[in-house]
Order: structure tokens, then C-alpha cells, then sequence
């Protein structure tokens, strides 16, 4: 079962059913990038994210001009509704970038999930600094609604995770995580467990838990990508159909 809602997070949230959710996985607009104040608030995602050698043309996503001080509100009041619908044990697993890392982690801990560390994502594709360190890490913020779910068959998840951005025809969203480091991360949920995406983007999250044998819910404020994403979800179901 999925469903993926077409609107704001912060007008979806308030209609979904309190404690419905068993794990929020979520990759939320970043608002990093850009050297200045003004071109992390004049920039598309685009201009901030793809370099002007990107082989592909694939479409801009709102939300991502936000200041510092406003992200970090922002996605807290978001992560608060993800804790009312949140089940008693559910886990939050947030991606972010090395510069947004102490606003996300505020944002999290302010809403009143419970923190618990930080899984590292490497991409093994990745810039080269020059004269400098590579930037081939972003993060996974992990949070809990008090005490972790405890599976009946204990599970050992990695504490690093490992894989570089889908490319050429499997890409259809600029900043687009890869399905099989999700299929990792979604194991935390219940068997059967519902997982909620606030920011679906392109459905990877939801092809990623139908694959895992579990329910999906999400919203898009994007037309296109909430449009992609079910899409690929419904593939994914049909897959797991035929399987």
C-alpha cells in the first residue's frame, strides 16, 4: 500500500492519523550550497546542486531557499508532526549535507525526537577538493520516539552506508538518493511497518520500502516529481507482485 500526497508538507502533515507511522526516512531540501546569503536564497536548486557540465536537464524542486536560522525552524515544526504520527518506538532518519549538519540535528532534537547518532553516507563518486579533502560524505541523523522498536529477530544495521547517486536513465531527480542504501536504512522498520516520507521527491523512499515489504506514505510539493514518484512506486508494487 502507498499513497503520495501533492502539497506542502506542513498542510499534509496535520491530515495524516496520529501514531500511524513505524520509521520516517526523509531527505529534506538541504537549503545549503551557494558561497553567499545571496545565492543560497537567490538560486534555484539547480544552479546550487548541478554543475554546468551535468549531462542532464532534470527539473528544479522548490523549498530550497531558506536562510539558517529559518531551515532550522522550518524543518523542526515539520519534524514535530513526523512525531505525532510516529508510533511509540519509531525511529527518524534524516539525510543532510556537512553544512547543515548542527541546524538538522537542532531541528531534530527541538521537535522531540530522541537523538541517537549520526550514520555517515559515503558516495564513492565525488568532487575532488583541490588542495584539500574530498567531499564524498552527507549524513543520516538518527532520532527515536523514546525507546527504538524492538525486533523480535534482532537486526545489526552498518554504521556507515555506501553508494554514489543513481546516473544517466536511472537519474530522474537532481539530488536523488540511491535505492539500495534506503533498502538498508528502511530494515529498522517493523516488518510490515508504514514508512512516512515528508519529502518524497522522486519516490525513491517509497520504491525503497515496497521493495522491503512495507506501506508507504509521502508528500511532494513539487507537481512533477509527486507525479515520477508514483509512478516508479506503482512499478515497484508491480514488481514485488510478479515477484
Amino acid at each position: 500500500m502507498f499513497h503520495v500526497h501533492h502539497g506542502d508538507a506542513l498542510a499534509v502533515l496535520p491530515t495524516i492519523t496520529t501514531g500511524s507511522a513505524d520509521l520516517v526516512l526523509t531527505d529534506p531540501p538541504y537549503n545549503s550550497g551557494g558561497r553567499t546569503n545571496a545565492e543560497r536564497t537567490a538560486q534555484g536548486a539547480r544552479g546550487k546542486y548541478v554543475t554546468g557540465t551535468a549531462g542532464h536537464d532534470l527539473a528544479d524542486f522548490a523549498g530550497d531557499n531558506r536562510d539558517q536560522r529559518s531551515y532550522t525552524r522550518w524543518l523542526a515544526l515539520v519534524l514535530i508532526e513526523c512525531l505525532r504520527i510516529s508510533r511509540p518506538g519509531a525511529s527518524a532518519l534524516v539525510f543532510c549535507d556537512w553544512r547543515q549538519l548542527p541546524a538538522t540535528s537542532d531541528a531534530l532534537q527541538a521537535a522531540g525526537w530522541t537523538w541517537r547518532g549520526i550514520i555517515p553516507w559515503r558516495k564513492p563518486i565525488s568532487r575532488p577538493q583541490r588542495d584539500g579533502f574530498r567531499r564524498e560524505c552527507e549524513y543520516v541523523l538518527w532520532g527515536s520516539n523514546g525507546q527504538p522498536y524492538r525486533h523480535a529477530e534482532p537486526i545489526y544495521l552498518p554504521g556507515l552506508v555506501q553508494g554514489s547517486q543513481p546516473r544517466g536513465r536511472g537519474r530522474v531527480h537532481i539530488t536523488q538518493k540511491p535505492v539500495d542504501i534506503l533498502r538498508q536504512l528502511v530494515q529498522v522498520c517493523p516488518p510490515a511497518g508504514v514508512v512516512l516520507d515528508p519529502f518524497a521527491g522522486s519516490g525513491s523512499t517509497g520504491v525503497a520500502a515496497v521493495l522491503e515489504g512495507r506501506s508507504f506514505v509521502g508528500s511532494e510539493i513539487t507537481e512533477h516529481y509527486a507525479a515520477i514518484a508514483r509512478e516508479r512506486i506503482a512499478a515497484a508494487v508491480e514488481q514485488e507482485g510478479s515477484a
